[in-house]
């Protein structure tokens, strides 16, 4: 394992120097490239955790599926292909159900209260912590692609019923609800949606509104709808498990700690970044619809049953798929008080 052969270098340096000390360097598993909200949060946990082990930790993050692609990661990381690494949940809907939870289309639009619930849930529920040391993992951080919006071209949504007929490029689960309410659902990258919109290949594409930005997508769109509903959360940080029971029980406070606190520096950078595109297509010309909230029910209830199908996966898994998701959805509901009295974590900082 990496970890360990670092470990017995360091060690062998230190009688060998007499002096030198043990640096602890985990090496971290990445499919994605280092650009992006996400890969800035993910080198803010690096450089915090050096800063806040003042040396002691260093975390060495391998870029752009060097050492495994992103749908080899659970067996990766389980194995100490690296000592930890990005997960994406939806590569693994029966391995990783648990963290799957947080993909579903339940009320719970804000990417902060989503990542702290899902954080929480993931930190303190048994099931959980059991299920994942039996695959060798464990949790140690979460983000969120944010909340999932739409748009389109020559098309504006409205209401549910604006969805009927409409050829449309869906996101998981949510994708699954707008075919349930009328759409034709075709199946496209996002990295495609630009062309398809250009085209008329695809009427609506579903994503985030960051991305939208970063793909130069509203060059193709007339409307974008804020759906308000709820977002795809299930990726996150995991280590191998014989590298984090290696750890001091202060290095473990610490990756746990950082791994936490990563949830509100990813929040901060995420809602500015997706504020920042909402404008930017609003100065654009792109007419920016904001779904009212009896609508909005309408796709909660419509996307009850893909919450059913997941209890089902999850008890199928050996967990308890309904007492995980009323604990899943308390926390979103002691996250959303906390914000709305207390506010955002940085609203605070200067």
């Amino acid at each position: 394992m990496t970890f360990l052969k670092q470990l017995t270098l360091a060690g062998a340096v230190a009688v060998a120097g007499g002096a030198a000390s043990a640096e602890t360097v985990l090496i971290h598993g990445e499919a994605g490239p280092n650009r992006g909200a996400r890969a800035v949060a993910l080198q803010w946990f690096a450089d915090q955790l050096a800063e806040r082990s003042e040396g002691d930790i260093r975390v060495d993050i391998q870029w752009g599926g060097a050492l495994f692609k992103a749908k080899a990661a659970v067996q990766s990381i389980s194995d100490g292909v690296a000592d930890m690494g990005s997960v994406i949940a939806v590569y693994y809907p029966q391995e990783m159900a648990a963290y799957g939870i947080a993909d579903l289309p339940v009320n719970n639009p804000d990417a902060w209260v989503g990542m702290r619930a899902t954080d929480e849930l993931m930190r303190t529920n048994p099931q959980i912590q059991e299920n994942l040391a039996e695959k060798g993992l464990v949790y140690v951080g979460t983000w969120t692609t944010s909340q999932v919006n739409i748009g389109c071209k020559g098309a504006e949504i409205r209401s549910v019923e604006d969805i009927a007929g409409l050829k449309v490029r869906g996101v998981g689960a949510y994708g699954k609800v707008f075919g349930e309410e009328g759409a034709t659902m075709v199946n496209m990258s996002i990295y495609d949606a630009y062309q398809g919109l250009d085209t008329g290949l695809i009427d609506c594409s579903q994503g985030y509104s960051y991305a939208v930005a970063a793909l130069k997508q509203d060059e193709v769109m007339s409307s974008y709808t804020l759906l308000d509903w709820g977002q795809v959360g299930g990726l996150g940080i995991f280590m191998n498990k014989f590298t984090y029971d290696s750890l001091s029980e202060e290095q473990q406070a610490l990756v746990q700690q950082t791994g936490a606190d990563m949830a509100d520096e990813f929040g901060r950078l995420i809602t500015a970044a997706n504020d920042k595109a909402i404008a930017d297509m609003r100065e654009a010309g792109v007419e920016i619809i904001e779904l009212p909230a009896e609508e909005r029910a309408k796709l909660v209830a419509s996307g009850e049953k893909f919450l059913d199908a997941w209890v089902e996966t999850a008890n199928a898994t050996g967990l308890d798929g309904a007492a995980m998701l009323e604990q899943y959805k308390a926390l979103i509901a002691k996250y959303t008080e906390r914000r709305d009295t207390q506010g955002y974590p940085w609203d605070s900082k200067s």
